[in-house]
Parts: C-alpha cells; structure tokens; sequence
C-alpha cells in the first residue's frame, strides 16, 4: 500500500500527471484535468443587509476585480487585494430588495424602499412575518438591478480565464432559523435575464424555490441549481426529516430535493458545517469553526437533538435512512465551502481576511471587541427582547467577532475555465470544499483497484475507467470476495502549509436501521505509529509573536490507497476524504501581529486547516 510521502519515484509521477499546471489549460483530455478555485456565495452593495452594514460603495465590478487580482480601494484609506485571483465567482446578492439601498434615484422612493427593506429584515428577526411590499415600489428597482448585475457578469466573464457566473441568494428565514439558499445559472445573459429573481416574499417553501428553477430551465432551455448553506444555524431546519409545512417528507420532495440541490456550502464565515463535537465524538478534528449558540435570527437558543438535522456529515447519514424508507436519497450531496462575505470581497485566506461585514475590516473596533451575534434567551412571558438590543443577559448565547472563520473556497475539476464546465462539474459532484487553502486533492473508490497500476505513468484514465471520482455512487460488486478500494492524491497548497494527514470518513447503515460512522487515518507525514487506532499530533510550529510557522514538519505530498478493513457487502455506506495542515496562525494571530492590538482572551489564535472532498457513494446489496 502506498500510504506516505516517501515513495519518490511513484510520487514523481503522480505530481507530474495529477498537479501539472499544463494539464488545466484546456479539455484536451477525456476528463477532467483542470482544478478551479472559487467563491459561490458573495454579496456586494446591491444586498440590503450588506448595505446597511458598511459596504455602501463596492458593487459587483469591484467584486469581480477584486477576484481577478486587481487592487480595489475599499475605503479612503484601505485598498484590499488577493495574492492570488480567484478562477470563478457568483456574485449571490439576496434576492429580497435587490438594489433598494444601492439606488441613485428620487429621494422620496430611495427613503421607501429603504424603509421596506429594513423592515423586511426586523420582521424576519423579531419572528413576523413579511409582508409582500406593493410591487409598483420594488419591482423597477429589482428589474433593473438584475439587469445591471447580468451585464457586469457578462463583462467580466473571460472563457479560459475567469467564470463570472450569475446568481442570487434566496433568504428564507422562518422563525430565524436559515434555510437559505444560493442560486446559480450555467447560462449567459441571453437566457438569464429572461427572469427575476425569486425572493422569499413570494414564498419561503424550498418547493416553490424548485419550481422557479424548473421554470426558468423550461422557459429559457437553460440550467440552474440550488446550494443551501449554514445548517448549523438552521436550529435542526435545514436537513429536517419532513418537508417545509412539517408533514411527512415524500418520495416526490425527496426527489426534488437531490434534483435540484446536488451540494451544500458547509464551510463559510459563519462557521463550519461538517460535523459537530456531540455527533462525532470520537473525531478529534470535529471541533472546528464551531457555531451552536442559536438560530441565525438570534432569537433562539441551540438544543442539542437539533444538531443532527444541522450538519453535513450527520445529514449524508439521515439521507442512507431516508433511502430505505422513501427509495431516494434527498442528502446525496457533494460539499464546497464559500465566502458569504458581504464586503463584495472574495476571500478566505487568513493572513488577507476582510470580515464577514464592512463594519469589521481590519483594525475596526467592531472586529477586536464584538460580540458578532447575541442568541436571545427567552424573558418572562416568553416574550424576546428587541434584536438590536446589545446588551448580554445572563441567560443569552454569544458568537464573538473571533469566532469568524476566514473560510471558504470552493475547489472544482472541471475540463476547462468556463460557466458550462464549472456548473457541469457541479452538477456531478466532483468538487470539493476548502477552509482557505488551495490543496489539490483527488478522490477515487473503486473495486480491488490495482495498486500496480497507479506506479506506471498517468493513473487518471485508470481511474476514471475503473472506478468512480469523487460525487460518484459504485454499484454492488459481482464478486463476492471483492472490497471497495480508495485512492486518494493530495498535494500542499503551494503557497501554504505542509500536510498533517489525509483521512478517511465513512458513515453507514446497518442491517437494524442503525447508523454508524468512522474516521480512518489512512496517510500521514513523519514517522508517527497508530496507537489504539489513533495517531498522535504533530507538535505547532506556529510563533504568535509574529503570526508565523515552520514547514520543519509535514508534508508537501500524502497519497494512499486504501482498502475498507470494516466492509459489509449487505450495507449502504459514504466515504470522503478529509485533509489537514499542519497548524497555522488564525486570521486573529495576524490581527494581533500587525496592529499590536488584541483580540479578547479567549480567542483562538491557531488552527488546522482542511479541506473535505464530496462523498462516494455504496449501494449495499440489501
């Protein structure tokens, strides 16, 4: 078994063919050769929160720019710039009140619909619900703002080069639990501004969101997809067992669902939805970016039998359950992380964080001293306090500004840099999700997978002939005497850290209807041995006097492959890959190097980044 990063010759060949910079220049290969980095979740000052938050000036161009590499002047003071450009973006302003602050027209109508707008969102915080505002007050403004949105997209798209690719979020939000979700488009302006964008004072029902796509793709012959995001403030809503209205969830909503949703966003600023400490105890890297304090309207405190409909990892086993009962599987998604930034500023790298809002750049007071979010305990009579109240009762739930997470890319094989083939690799699954860094991973599962072959010149037309990547299901082998094998390649990003280790998640159902999961660490750096199935830690390099680390440890390459040793033929099951840096300084350590200010005590100041691959799927024979 090739498990560490001293095998140099296969090595040499495995770089060369699976991170070649040449190999992603085109489709000249029969699959996909290019790996793209993205952001599918980015709000500029045509959001209305993000508006009423700080960002009054940068529209979509600047956001574009910005994910191009260019310098754009943030403020009078401040200009933000990436080290390295992005290779696509989606620009998701929310649909609700598209553009209502951000207009230039009649001071009477701006003064209107900044008065709607804000009311829309007090009303979804403080648990009212939204009325619809009259449609000859928005409906212009909205019309026009996506028209503008469409033609910056089209001006910055550039085939080859960069994906501007047109979207838009949906912001349901009933009882300030979040359902959001970010819609996208694989078609031009031709197709996509024959539509508005769906809002939530239409309807809050993902039904009704579907049904729009399955509109807009008969109307126009064009393609769009969902991707909900943050279940972890969803408060138990966003992987529920039943449809929106509480009833029985059905074989026809399930279907819907996985039609319609094939990912989910679980790493962004808000936090990290992969799993939770209480759900995997036995994972000692559940722990990470780590929100459960409440609901994302602040006005409901976290119970702890909500996590299971909140985190990816839990819900992909929900949907193994789902399975046997409806005959589809509503949670067979693939994983990216995004932004969510609503600076127009697409980044998660930790050493050039902007914060989730304008009111929190570096240096701000808003960024050191918090909190971010205050969840509500209920007072007497059951009664909430108003949202905008910032005082801390001795009962309330804090999310602290260092609780941000400068998280996440969305990592992408596709065959070239266009709309087409991005939304297309989307489609299949074959993405991964990125806390920041920009680790080239491959994933495949197969049966009895030759590990010959993967030493002998280019693997990948192999793999794809014998196997499956990630996003794809393996069907019940033939053999009886046959075992899923995994191949997994991982490269360090080549401007970050070393790697720790590459491990394995499985989830499964078993014979009983019981769910089970399991962390396999299959390839690691060093010398280190497994003691009781655990392996230890590296030691931190990291120096927070100047926010620093050393690549004295780690690897610069881990690849395995790797045989299922706990494999039952009679049992559905999903594996992914996991990959972790070494520890590096946090977003916060960086704060502190560079403007001599602290963060509050208790703020973390080091961690390890990862990225998760989406899953491959095991139909059992049962």
């Amino acid at each position: 078994m090739i498990h560490r990063a001293n095998q140099s010759a296969v090595l040499a060949l495995l770089l060369f063919y699976l991170a070649s910079p040449a190999l992603g220049q085109g489709d000249s290969a029969p699959y996909p050769s290019t790996l793209l980095w993205g952001d599918t979740h980015l709000h500029s000052n045509y959001s209305a929160d993000a508006n009423t938050i700080g960002n009054t000036a940068l529209t979509p161009i600047h956001a574009y720019a910005f994910a191009k590499g260019e310098r754009v002047q943030v403020t009078s003071e401040l200009h933000a710039q990436l080290t390295r450009p992005l290779d696509f973006l989606v620009v998701s302003d929310h649909a609700e009140y598209l553009g209502a602050l951000a207009v230039h027209r009649d001071r009477n109508l701006l003064e209107r619909v900044s008065e709607l707008a804000t009311g829309f969102f007090v009303a979804i915080m403080q648990l009212r619900d939204v009325q619809e505002s009259p449609e000859d007050e928005t409906a212009i403004i909205r019309r026009d703002t996506w028209e503008r949105s469409l033609e910056m997209a089209e001006e910055a798209n550039d085939p080859g080069n960069f994906s501007a690719i047109a979207g838009f979020e949906w912001t349901s939000m009933p009882q300030g639990d979040n359902l959001h979700r970010v819609v996208l488009f694989r078609d031009g302006i031709e197709r996509t501004r024959q539509v508005r964008p769906y809002s939530v004072l239409e309807s809050h029902d993902p039904r009704d969101l579907w049904a729009y796509l399955a509109h807009y793709e008969a109307k126009t012959t064009g393609q769009a997809l969902a991707i909900p995001h943050n279940g972890n403030v969803s408060n138990g809503r966003m992987f529920a067992l039943t449809q929106y209205d509480g009833s029985p969830m059905t074989s026809a909503y399930a279907e819907a669902r996985a039609r319609w949703e094939p990912l989910v966003e679980v790493t962004q600023i808000k936090g990290d939805s992969e799993t939770h400490p209480l759900l995997s105890p036995n994972d000692g890297f559940s722990d990470y970016g780590t929100w459960d304090a409440g609901n994302l309207g602040a006005n409901t405190l976290k119970q702890d039998n909500m996590l299971a409909f909140e985190y990816a990892r839990s819900a992909l086993k929900l949907g193994l359950q789902l399975e046997d009962s409806l005959g589809v599987n509503p949670f067979q998604f693939g994983m990216i992380g995004s932004t969510d930034a609503h600076t127009s500023l697409a980044t998660a790298d930790d050493d050039n964080f902007w914060g989730k809002a304008a009111n929190q750049h570096p240096n701000t007071d808003n960024r050191f001293e918090g909190p971010f979010m205050i969840v509500r305990a209920p007072v007497e009579g059951g009664t909430q306090r108003n949202w905008s109240d910032q005082t801390i009762g001795p009962d309330d739930a804090v999310i602290e500004s260092w609780e941000q997470v400068a998280s996440g890319y969305a990592a992408v094989w596709a065959t070239e840099n266009t709309r087409e083939a991005i939304f297309d690799a989307m489609k299949r699954k074959e993405v991964y999700a990125s806390t920041g860094p920009r680790i080239s991973v491959r994933f495949f599962g197969g049966w009895d997978l030759d590990e010959s072959r993967l030493a002998q010149g280019n693997p990948i037309p192999y793999l794809y002939a014998s196997g499956v990547p990630m996003g794809g299901s393996l069907e019940s082998s033939q053999r009886s005497d046959s075992v899923p094998s995994f191949y997994v390649f991982a490269q360090k990003d080549p401007e970050g850290a070393n790697l720790d280790r590459i491990q394995i998640i499985k989830g499964w159902i078993d014979a009983e209807g019981a769910l089970h999961e399991q962390v396999y660490d299959v390839a690691w750096s060093g010398e280190r041995r497994l003691k009781a199935g655990r392996l230890p830690p590296l030691t931190s390099t990291v120096d927070l006097s100047d926010a620093s680390y050393s690549q004295s440890v780690g690897a610069a390459v881990l690849t395995t492959l790797w045989r299922d040793p706990d494999y039952d033929a009679n049992e559905k099951a999903f594996y992914y890959a996991r990959v972790l840096e070494i520890s590096t300084p946090r977003w916060t350590a960086y704060d502190e190097a560079r403007s001599g200010r602290r963060h509050k005590a208790e703020a973390q100041r080091e961690h390890q980044e990862r990225v998760y691959t989406s899953p491959i799927w095991l139909n059992g024979s049962r």
